[in-house]
């Protein structure tokens, strides 16, 4: 199924200018909600480290400007969420195989949370050189949103610039969380360990992939796994953090519980910037569908909307408190935080080991649309395309209609699998095929 990408128009440019010796930072911003554009600004105030998140923005921006997959590099707009005391960048390469996000706690920024809300940014050329540019005496102030007096400068000229974002970045913002979530970690590197480390990156691309495992007191790649290494696919995709190494009190690294993909974070006190990798370079976490699963059971809309009004962006998402003040039953809290990951509105943070809200800046209907294996299934639900053979609660099997053949879907307690090539290609690492998800849905 073809989608269209999402042209949207920016009043201004981001622009960083510097008047009486103070660096303003504003990102232009655009949202298809219309309370959000409404809002001119979600946060005004100082940055406490300039160098160090200058450092790290020009890292988020050499991921989005990257690609290691089939997909030619062009830059990408990153999004920005401000609330809860932080600001969160969110990134990903053109491939969409990694994903970046930089995390502005309390202490990197002084000043006022004038709203909550995400937004989709511009990070242009001459933004990206002023911040090259940037000393670590200087002093900095960012402005999330746009506000009509920051964008007007002796040195800048406000133009209008049109932005195209692709559906799979909307696609791998829904994805990579459920990775995230499933993650465990693996090793924590010190400040010496991190650049032996990098050093002993391989030369050039390396294909397949390689493991990182733990000899001594150093960390080593190898072609090898060992017991309690971490799988590395496409490892010349580190080397987007080597900017940022020399300022790292430490790097912390995981690995989700399939043993394929794997996060880097690295830590610099009031400041956190983490990268994700899909398990190979050729494989971007759009193209995965392990968020199809969580979107069988249908959720009310009135409940999505009631949690998008309770919750502030980058507030901590606690399912069992908020069942319990809320008085809703834990099953339907579940059912509910798989629909809240599965479209998007719930990001994952590795160093907290919790969900948190984000308000994404585009309509739900643009998000729920993107699936097309998800609306095949309901077609075959809607078509009488499911015929069961048996169905009981610890073994069911069911004949599907398929291309001018009917595929035969067993699902045995947490074990499942079906006839047809998606299945016998995949083996579930990509997500459900269209048939499981249809017998899926007629069972409940």
């Amino acid at each position: 199924m073809a989608t269209t990408d999402l042209a949207f128009s920016y009043s201004n440019n981001s622009t960083l200018v510097q008047q009486s010796g103070m660096q303003q930072l504003v990102l232009a911003h655009q949202s298809e909600l219309s309370e959000v554009s409404a809002i001119p600004c979600f946060f005004w105030g100082s940055i406490t480290d300039p160098l160090l998140t200058s450092k790290c923005l020009l890292t988020l921006a050499k991921v989005v400007q990257s690609s290691f997959g089939p997909v030619p590099p062009s830059l990408r707009d990153p999004i920005v969420s401000a609330g809860t005391d932080q600001i969160r960048f969110e990134g990903f390469s053109s491939c969409n195989g990694v994903y970046a996000r930089v995390d502005l706690l309390e202490d990197a920024i002084d000043g006022e949370f004038i709203s909550s809300g995400t937004t989709n940014v511009d990070f242009n050329e001459p933004m990206l050189n002023a911040l090259n540019a940037v000393k670590k005496t200087e002093k900095m102030v960012l402005g999330v949103g746009s506000k009509e007096v920051s964008i007007s400068t002796d040195k800048t000229k406000v133009v209008e610039k049109k932005v195209t974002l692709p559906p799979r970045w909307i696609k791998g913002l829904t994805s990579v969380q459920l990775y995230l979530a499933g993650m465990e970690q693996k090793y924590c590197l010190n400040k010496i360990q991190i650049i032996q480390l990098f050093q002993g990156i391989p030369k050039g691309n390396v294909k397949g992939e390689l493991y990182l495992s733990q000899r001594g007191p150093r960390f080593v790649f190898s072609p090898i796994a060992t017991a309690g290494s971490v799988r590395i696919g496409g490892v010349q995709r580190l080397r987007l953090l080597e900017g940022i190494l020399p300022y790292a009190e430490k790097l912390i690294v995981y690995q989700e519980g399939g043993g394929e993909s794997c996060a880097f974070v690295a830590d610099f006190g009031k400041i956190r910037l983490s990268l994700a990798l899909s398990p190979d370079s050729y494989r971007g976490f759009s193209g995965e569908g392990n968020v199809l699963e969580n979107m069988v059971k249908a959720v009310p809309q009135e409940w999505v909307h009631a949690v998008n009004s309770l919750l502030k962006s980058n507030a901590l998402f606690d399912p069992t408190l908020l069942a319990i003040e809320h008085d809703v039953d834990f099953a339907s809290m579940d059912t509910l935080t798989g629909s809240l990951s599965s479209i998007g509105l719930l990001g994952y943070d590795l160093h907290d080991h919790q969900h948190y809200y984000r308000r994404l800046p585009f309509k739900m209907e643009r998000i729920l649309a993107l699936n097309p294996r998800l609306k095949n299934a309901q077609k075959l639900v809607t078509t009488d395309g499911v015929q069961f053979v048996k169905n009981t609660p610890s073994y069911i099997e069911a004949r599907v209609e398929g291309s001018g053949v009917k595929h035969t879907v067993i699902i045995a307690g947490d074990k499942q699998q079906c006839t047809c090539d998606w299945f016998t290609n995949h083996q579930g690492k990509r997500g459900l095929c269209k048939h499981i998800l249809a017998v899926k849905m007629l069972n409940g």
